[in-house]
């Protein structure tokens, strides 16, 4: 579906959810820009499931506001529509097929009646399951299952998807596939993901939000949450400097981000010179070694 977006698809603002005792969300506050491709990430009881569930209405906040689309809090006659959804848990009709569900649904989502076969076929191909549209969800791996969810929540090209561990069960080959689906909607879509997957979200993902103890503790674009606009690291092979017999690491920081490419292009030309053989040059940090510092995991 077309239509104009805010700045930001998604604003939340103090957030906070409790379920009895525990604080599942505490003044939890963040933004996605329209357009993006957004990793939610945080370790087990972050918050981050809790955070999908009231984005998508299915829970309501104690307190704190949600604007979603620039239209507020999720309504199904407001976003009818304009917003895809795939929860963490997902379950299945087993004696349907794909086919018939994605016929459903995608009427539900607002696809005229003339397109919805095009529409369907489009959508099963781009999840691999187009040879498996009419066999029965019973007979359907757990993967093919998911590959189904996933399908549902991108029917109709809505404006905003909700994934929630979209690549679970997957193999490999099914996971890079599906990254490359979801990457090819970025511009046009705005998608916020959540996933365990780190190495994943940042070969995917363009923004990330980390959020601990139901708060956010880290929010930005992927170069600047990994320091890779900054900083780089470079690794020279044994023996370098001469007599030494381990391997040695430089790391060269940047002030300017728009110097950081000439800056390395000169330490690269001056260690050949010297005769160092360069094993690997690192941009930044991994998002995985960000996220363990910024949640406290790596100690």
């Amino acid at each position: 579906m077309t239509a104009q977006h805010p700045a930001n698809a998604l604003t939340i603002v103090g957030l906070d959810k409790r379920f009895g005792k525990r604080k599942a969300l505490d003044a939890l506050t963040f933004s996605v820009p329209a357009g993006s491709i957004c990793g939610l990430i945080g370790p087990n009881g972050a918050g981050k499931t809790t955070t999908m569930s009231i984005i998508a209405g299915f829970l309501t906040a104690d307190s704190g506001t949600v604007d979603l689309l620039g239209m507020g809090p999720y309504d199904p006659a407001r976003h009818a529509g304009r917003v895809g959804i795939l929860p963490q848990d997902a379950e299945l009709p087993v004696a349907s097929t794909p086919r018939q569900l994605l016929n459903v649904w995608g009427r539900l989502q607002g696809v005229p009646g003339s397109r919805i076969k095009a529409v369907v076929d489009d959508v099963l191909t781009l999840v691999l399951l187009g040879d498996r549209a009419d066999a029965r969800i019973a007979t359907l791996s757990h993967g093919m299952r998911r590959r189904v969810t996933v399908a549902s929540a991108l029917l109709g090209n809505p404006d905003f998807v909700l994934l929630d561990e979209p690549t679970s069960g997957l193999d490999p080959a099914q996971a890079r596939h599906l990254r490359d689906a979801l990457a090819s909607l970025r511009g046009r879509t705005t998608v916020l993901v959540s996933s365990h997957n780190l190495a994943e979200l940042e070969s995917l993902c363009d923004r990330v939000v980390v959020i601990d103890h139901g708060r956010c503790v880290r929010e930005g674009s992927m170069d600047v949450v990994t320091g890779s606009d900054r900083e780089v690291t470079v690794t020279l092979a044994a023996p370098f400097p001469p007599g030494r017999d381990q391997t040695v690491t430089l790391r060269l920081l940047a002030t300017d981000p728009r110097t950081l490419p000439e800056a390395t292009s000169d330490l690269l030309r001056e260690l050949l010179a010297e005769g160092a053989r360069v094993q690997a040059v690192q941009p930044g940090s991994s998002l995985e070694a960000r996220v363990l510092a910024d949640t406290g995991a790596a100690r």
